[in-house]
């Protein structure tokens, strides 16, 4: 089919980021029409000032609803959009030149209902921006399931950067009310019709994740506290890897306390691995700086995840 894009753009209280957004839009080398629609949810500080500097050059839509979440916001958009295939956005991500046209050239050598590309580092973050991008998609800290490698199965797209065909979502609905993990319910559900969904490397964005040690923790928090509901709601998608950082952080802590009792040898698997953590960062960053965050940025994204899979496992959510 001819593809006819719309890109859907949550956004809550962040002109700044859709401005540099808007901004990789005008560089894309990409002729075809496509429409632009920004949903603002909610926000107390406006971006449709932002958005007005960019209609004499973009097709854009503004619409301002009540707060109701990235999802809700997300489906708002692709219910008024005219578009048969539509690439969901987060706000605070910047896109390389390429982007659209890779995502056209992908789905037009395999076409499937949803695809999800990766995030990368653009050189202009922070040292702390960089470390966080790399814990979040080192093949050594989350496997590779961002997007790093190939070979992780069937892919399952995150909303940060994603596709989805009108088709699929008007057989899905779309997104579910969850406020996390809302993407990966939907990837379950898009497999369940029967759907298709793929990786596509060359359309990657740069996630530039404006947070601080303490927001990310919050952040992963929320995403371990998700598996557990998404094992519940999914059962047959459960894998023992989810499991990895709960245990490696609970071991971490019981080794520590052997520590102190002068049973050092036991932390040795855990400094080598930090070790190696901190070359593959200092080698893929060209910063010692940005290695040595990434064992924190690493650290943080354990505890955080762990203990909220922990949290959700043993009690239930209520949601």
């Amino acid at each position: 089919m001819k593809l006819n894009f719309s890109i859907i753009i949550p956004v809550y209280n962040r002109p700044n980021e859709i401005d540099e957004l808007l901004e990789s839009f005008i560089k894309q080398d990409f002729s075809d029409a496509y429409e632009i629609i920004i949903v603002e949810d909610g926000s107390d500080n406006s971006s449709e000032e932002i958005v007005d500097k960019y209609t004499s050059n973009l097709n854009i839509k503004y619409y301002y609803k009540e707060n109701s979440g990235a999802g809700m916001s997300r489906n708002f958009g692709m219910e008024r959009a005219t578009g048969n295939y539509f690439i969901i956005l987060d706000s605070d991500v910047i896109l390389p030149n390429t982007y659209l046209s890779s995502v056209k050239k992908a789905l037009i050598q395999n076409f499937t209902d949803a695809f999800g590309g990766p995030d990368k580092a653009h050189e202009s973050f922070t040292p702390l921006q960089k470390a966080i991008n790399y814990s979040m998609t080192s093949v050594f800290t989350t496997g590779g399931i961002r997007g790093k490698k190939k070979s992780v199965g069937k892919f399952q797209p995150r909303s940060f950067n994603m596709g989805i065909s009108k088709e699929a979502f008007d057989t899905t609905k779309g997104f579910n009310h969850y406020k996390v993990g809302e993407d990966i319910d939907l990837s379950f559900r898009l497999w369940g019709e029967g759907y298709e969904t793929q990786l596509i490397s060359d359309a990657y964005v740069y996630h530039k994740r404006r947070t601080s040690i303490k927001q990310f923790f919050k952040q992963t928090f929320s995403f371990g506290t998700a598996r557990p509901e998404l094992n519940r709601r999914f059962p047959s998608t459960k894998k023992i890897t989810f499991w990895f950082p709960s245990v490696f952080i609970l071991g971490l802590d019981l080794f520590l306390i052997l520590a102190i009792f002068g049973y050092w040898q036991f932390l040795i698997c855990y400094v080598l691995y930090f070790v190696v953590l901190f070359l593959d960062s200092l080698l893929q960053n060209k910063s010692i700086k940005v290695a040595y965050l990434s064992i924190i940025t690493t650290l943080t994204q354990f505890y955080g995840y762990g203990l909220g899979f922990l949290k959700s496992f043993l009690f239930k959510s209520s949601e």
